[in-house]
Order: structure tokens, then C-alpha cells, then sequence
């Protein structure tokens, strides 16, 4: 199916419509303010790994934003007057400069805290300030809220939605119904610290959320809610996020526990807990184990079935945010965990063991996994 049509079914279902396409101007400010807005540049040293202009840099993260909303034909050009940038949409709504602007000045609360944090000499200097560019910014399905992006989505990549999170998640919504094309729109990632690091640099950041708490809050504001005013589910990632989540705004929430938050007074957003999409890779490795492959694959399997069964809740509710949450999460834990914990077993050694789907059904009728499956339900330690 052609994916502006899949948009337009998806846009249906949500009782939206596709508004009128006209030419959209956007002033995006100073060229300091688009450098630092933008962590131009991205990736570079005396050589660039990508050797382009900061209009260049611009249009590319908003021609990604335009894609992901579902505009495949909508054309972004950027250009310069004397020390002001602009971008020129066409093909988009006339709304479309709101998120956008929105996320901009957002950002600025980012960059004040990222400041703060390098006057008090708590910035690392392989640290770079990283806004979530390139998101869907219109046609938002769901939120995931993260702990921060890793260096290589802004240095290799240049974009957010590159890493081997975001790619592990994309896989586990399109086994729960989405299409691959359309996983995008329901990964909008807030980071609760806004800062491309190395990917071993959680313990660290540990000690920077304070710093962004305005932009954080504003943040999660502005991208739960729809322009028709609609609250959109929400994924709580990791330990680190979700005990964000109960320091702002109250809930204790364990991996498949479900609250509701009021990001603003009179909204009201579910979320959803979870574990972080990378910790698979820990819980399953043999030396976090004991040495013992069958343990480990035991872990693996319990968070196979979490994790399937989170993704299988965002891919419902970011379809139709009108359905239960409550039901949506049970029917979810009961798919993954206890009628199809067999395709959660196969799932699990075909993208975390890396068996064929031959090796992997019969790794899953062998005794050992059999009896692990018949525990699959019961909750697994988090991690």
C-alpha cells in the first residue's frame, strides 16, 4: 500500500483529517540560534564526515520531520538573509510552522541548561546538545519517553531515530501490527537529558536532569497533546525515566505498570512502563548469568514477553487512543505472555540469539525452553 494512503487510513482511524497543502514560512532565527539549535556541526573536525552547510544541515532534519508526518512529496528549501535563517515548506499544512516552532523555542530551555551545566564544569567534552530533530512533528501516533540518544544518531547518522534502540522498538511495533514505513510516527522520543553521549555514558548523565527540567516538562507538554487537543499514549523507558516520571509527576511505575498524568491541568496521558529496549541484550547475556546459557535465555525470554507485550499497548493505543488502556495492556499481556508465548520465544532467538526461524522453532519445542514458556507470565526481575 502507498504510505500516503496508509497515512491518510491511519489518519481515519484516529478521526482526523489531511488539511489543506499550501507553502509554509518559517523564520528559524539567528544563524547562532540555528547553530546551537541544530548541533551544527554535526560531525565535524578538521575533516567532516558530512561535509554540509548549516542550511544544509537544517533542511535535511526537516525534510526528515516532513516525511515522517506523512508529506513523501512536500519539498524543504532553507536559505539565508543576511544573519537570519528561513525555511520554505511547501506541500504541508499552513499549521505546520507551530510544532516546529515550538520545538525551537523548547529547545532553547535546553540549551540554557546545557550552560548552566558547563559553567558549574559538569559538561563532558565528548557531550553535544541534541534536540529531538527530524521527529514527526505533526502526526504524532505515541511518545516514547528515553533517557538520552547516543552520540552516533547525531555524529554518524544525523538521525535521531538511528540507533539500536529505536531500531530494536521499530522491529517489536511492526511485529505488533505497524508498518514498517509508519513505525516513526509512533516513536516521538523525548529525552529527559537532551545530550548525544556515548552509549555507556548513563551513569553519568545521572546527575544532569535537574538542569532540564523546564524543557522536559514543556516538552512532554507539547508532544502529548494533538492539535485537536487529544491526549496521546506515552512509554516510560528504563529505570532512570520512570523514576523521572514518579519525581515529576507522582506515579510509581514498574515495567508493565499503567498510570495516567496530567501534563498539563485537565489532560489526561496514559503511560506505560517499561524496560529500556537495549536491556534485553544485558538480561540475556550468558555473563550477567552466571556463565549459564540456559539462565540467561530464561531472562531473555521473560523480557522478550514484557517487551512485546509494551510495544504490542503503544501500537494499540497510538492507533486508537479512544481504546481502554487497562484492556488494551491486559489483552497485550495476554497475547505475548501466555497464547502466543511461542512466537515470543521464536521471536526472542531470532533477533537476540540471531537463529533462523527454523533454529528458532526448534530451540522453542525443546524441553528446556518449554518449561521456561510455561513460567513466561510470572514477572520477571527487573533490570
Amino acid at each position: 500500500m502507498h504510505k500516503t494512503l496508509h497515512l491518510a487510513i491511519g489518519l481515519a482511524a484516529l478521526g482526523l483529517s489531511a488539511a489543506a497543502q499550501a507553502d509554509v514560512q518559517v523564520a528559524l532565527g539567528s544563524t547562532e540560534r540555528v547553530t546551537r539549535l541544530f548541533a551544527y556541526p554535526n560531525n565535524c573536525n578538521v575533516i567532516c564526515f558530512r561535509d554540509w552547510t548549516l542550511e544544509q544541515t537544517v533542511k535535511h532534519y526537516l525534510t526528515q520531520s516532513v516525511q515522517r508526518d506523512g508529506y513523501p512529496a512536500a519539498t524543504v528549501a532553507v536559505r539565508r538573509d543576511n544573519d537570519r535563517l528561513h525555511a520554505e515548506i511547501t506541500g504541508v499544512p499552513a499549521s505546520y510552522a507551530k510544532p516546529l516552532q515550538a520545538l525551537l523555542d523548547t529547545g532553547e530551555l535546553a540549551y540554557e541548561g546545557a550552560r548552566q551545566l558547563n559553567r558549574e564544569q559538569k559538561w563532558a567534552y565528548n557531550w553535544y546538545l541534541f534536540l529531538p530533530l527530524g521527529m514527526a512533528l505533526e502526526n504524532r501516533r505515541s511518545i516514547e519517553l528515553l533517557h538520552f540518544p547516543p552520540d552516533y544518531s547525531l555524529t554518524q547518522a544525523q538521525d535521531y531515530l538511528r540507533s539500536n534502540t529505536t531500531d530494536r522498538w521499530a522491529s517489536l511495533l511492526t511485529f505488533n501490527g505497524i508498518a514498517a514505513d509508519q513505525t516513526p510516527a509512533f516513536q516521538t522520543i523525548v529525552d529527559i537529558a537532551p545530550i548525544a553521549a556515548p552509549a555507556s555514558a548513563g551513569k553519568d548523565l545521572e546527575g544532569v536532569y535537574g538542569y532540564f527540567k523546564d524543557y522536559q516538562v514543556r516538552m512532554v507538554q507539547e508532544v502529548t497533546k494533538t492539535a485537536q487537543d487529544a491526549s496521546l499514549p506515552m512509554v516510560a523507558f528504563g529505570a532512570p525515566v520512570r523514576a523521572w516520571i514518579q519525581q515529576q509527576y507522582g506515579p510509581n511505575l514498574k515495567v508493565l505498570g499503567l498510570a495516567t498524568i496530567s501534563p498539563t491541568p485537565g489532560q489526561q496521558v496514559p503511560v506505560l512502563g517499561s524496560n529500556h529496549p537495549s536491556a534485553i541484550w544485558y538480561a540475556a547475556d550468558p555473563a550477567n548469568n552466571d556463565g549459564n546459557q540456559d539462565k540467561a535465555d530464561a531472562a531473555g525470554l521473560k523480557m522478550m514477553g514484557q517487551d512485546l507485550s509494551a510495544a504490542c499497548w503503544q501500537a494499540g493505543l497510538g492507533t486508537n487512543p479512544r481504546a481502554n488502556a487497562q484492556a488494551t495492556l491486559t489483552a497485550c499481556t495476554q497475547k505475548w505472555q501466555v497464547t502466543a508465548k511461542k512466537q515470543t520465544c521464536e521471536l526472542f532467538y531470532r533477533t537476540i540469539r540471531h537463529m533462523t526461524p527454523e533454529q528458532a522453532g526448534a530451540k522453542c519445542n525443546s524441553g528446556p525452553v518449554t518449561r521456561v514458556l510455561r513460567e513466561l507470565q510470572k514477572p520477571v526481575e527487573e533490570r
